[in-house]
């Protein structure tokens, strides 16, 4: 079954504004430029993707797919989320795709391993939902879908339990996998506490924890927490 990886991408310049108490606005910009970076390198590394869809108007984004050389669709008038991934699956569907992989760019612990163990095998009938919740079980850190626009997509508060209630509208059992890298996306300074924590030893290879340490992320979450 052919599957293409959706990632929606909103603007860099006013990327992660919960962590504008650690970070000055072009280092948050660099940051998510790191964390996607990270994203699709892993993406690249999966053999069951076939295909790389980055939804963005942002021109650093579209110079990354540039570069890794992705595919790039344009955002839908009607801004969001939702839109996005909603306007990516409609174009796939017409397009014959039968699966569609819904990735974040900032879960930059994400590994082509995790990717596998989701995309690993096919749904009875041709249709199914597997998901990766976060870490708090309440938003939805990865999605496959099959046909791409099996569901009405439920991004937002809660929307782990919504894309649940979905599937259930359309009778389909949804998978559920809690994985460690998918499950830890970077939105607060606890959040990146917690990547660094998990990179201290292993993070030579991240383009998130080289940027990280280059501006002395560990001393600024000190001075705020405490501890690291």
């Amino acid at each position: 079954m052919k599957t293409c990886a959706v990632i929606p991408v909103k603007s860099f310049d006013n990327a992660k504004q919960r962590l504008s108490a650690l970070l000055t606005d072009a280092e948050r910009k660099a940051l998510s430029y790191a964390m996607l970076e990270d994203v699709l390198i892993a993406i690249e590394a999966c053999p069951l993707v076939d295909q790389c869809l980055l939804v963005t108007k942002d021109a650093a984004a579209i110079e990354m797919a540039a570069h890794y050389q992705l595919g790039t669709l344009a955002e839908p008038e009607q801004p969001g989320l939702v839109a996005a991934v909603t306007h990516a699956a409609s174009t796939l569907a017409e397009a014959g795709t039968e699966r569609l992989l819904f990735l974040p760019g900032d879960v930059p612990l994400v590994t082509a391993e995790e990717l596998e163990v989701v995309l690993d095998g096919t749904f009875s009938g041709g249709a199914g939902l597997s998901m990766v919740p976060a870490a708090d079980l309440g938003g939805t850190n990865c999605l496959l879908a099959a046909p791409p626009n099996l569901i009405p997509f439920q991004f937002g508060v809660d929307s782990f339990r919504k894309h649940l209630a979905a599937a259930h509208n359309v009778g389909v059992n949804p998978t559920v996998l809690k994985l460690p890298g998918l499950g830890l996306d970077i939105d607060t300074p606890s959040d990146l506490k917690a990547l660094m924590g998990r990179l201290a030893f292993q993070g030579a290879g991240s383009h998130t924890y080289r940027y990280a340490i280059s501006i002395d992320v560990i001393d600024r979450l000190q001075r705020i927490t405490g501890e690291i």
